[in-house]
């Protein structure tokens, strides 16, 4: 009775529990880098599966057929040294596994690397992805316009963005169009991606840092061409310029809404990619004190000779 009692609480539990899930979003992608990775999870769950059940046949037939019941009293089993044939099984198929699941995700990474198959021959459209705390900044350097926690993309283009952070390491990531990428400061993570349906897309921070981390998302709309002109012009008539004092503004750690703006903040703090690359990124005053310093410390050396001479 105990053992009815729990096998029907727990089918109750796992019914109540999965009425509440909704569709993974992973496995529905809208992009091809998103559907490669797609396949790819379902091939590599698959083949667990496969093992999983294999191994519990096995299992099975093997408590079911050698039970100490079925065998008689006098029963002593062989003594054999060893098999061929079953070591050769045993190290064979993890050896097969691990060099199909090797081989799918090389495979993988050099396409989700490179720009999407299809789109090769077209111009992306770059941007420039930062993250601060708890916000994300997307600026479109050709356009002249920057937006604050939302996106807007035009289908059936390349996308490169340009990832980097103001502060701690953040995970730029858009599950339906493709993996994530992390943002970090003091270097350029460039990401591949693109859009083939148009529609709304969640957008998130996916690695955490810190208190804010659960509201770090943005909202990605995919349009076609011709309606992301449309927006692009609209706001260059609409919205406000970005200025440097406003950006420093929009640093602070904290929640914001979603906010546009004319012109971008490359202009006056650019991306850490080349000559801005490396420690302090954009920092004038740090470069004129190390300047300042050194030329003190040529003025002291200079002055240390002059004595030197002076007193031979």
């Amino acid at each position: 009775m105990k053992l009815k009692s729990a096998i029907l609480f727990l089918v109750i539990t796992i019914a109540t529990v999965l009425t509440g899930c909704e569709q993974l979003i992973v496995l529905d992608p809208k992009g091809p880098q998103a559907e490669t990775q797609a396949n790819d999870i379902i091939i590599s769950a698959s083949i667990m599966l496969f093992i999983v059940l294999a191994v519990f046949g096995i299992l099975a037939y093997m408590l079911i057929k050698y039970r100490a019941s079925k065998q008689k009293e006098d029963y002593e089993p062989p003594h054999i040294e060893g098999s061929i044939l079953v070591e050769s099984i045993c190290v064979g198929i993890p050896v097969l596994i691990v060099a199909v699941l090797s081989f799918m995700s090389v495979q993988s990474n050099y396409k989700v690397e490179a720009t999407p198959a299809g789109y090769e021959d077209k111009e992306p459209l770059v941007v420039y992805a930062s993250s601060s705390a708890w916000k994300w900044h997307f600026s479109y350097p050709e356009e002249g316009i920057e937006t604050v926690n939302y996106l807007y993309i035009p289908t059936d283009r390349a996308l490169e963005f340009k990832l980097y952070s103001f502060g701690t390491i953040s995970s730029f990531w858009i599950p339906q169009l493709g993996g994530q990428k992390y943002a970090m400061s003091d270097m350029v993570n460039t990401l591949h991606l693109a859009a083939d349906v148009p529609g709304e897309y969640m957008g998130r921070n996916a690695n955490f840092n810190g208190k804010g981390f659960a509201e770090n998302t943005f909202n990605v709309t995919a349009m076609p061409q011709n309606e992301f002109d449309d927006w692009v012009e609209e706001v260059k008539d609409t919205a406000s310029p970005i200025t440097e004092e406003k950006f420093d503004e929009l640093l602070e750690p904290g929640h914001l809404g979603q906010l546009t703006f004319t012109g971008t903040h490359l202009d006056f703090r650019p991306a850490p990619e080349g000559e801005h690359g490396g420690h302090n990124h954009g920092s004038s005053s740090n470069e004129d004190d190390s300047d300042e310093e050194n030329h003190e410390d040529h003025d002291h050396e200079d002055h240390d000779h002059e004595e030197s001479e002076h007193h031979h």
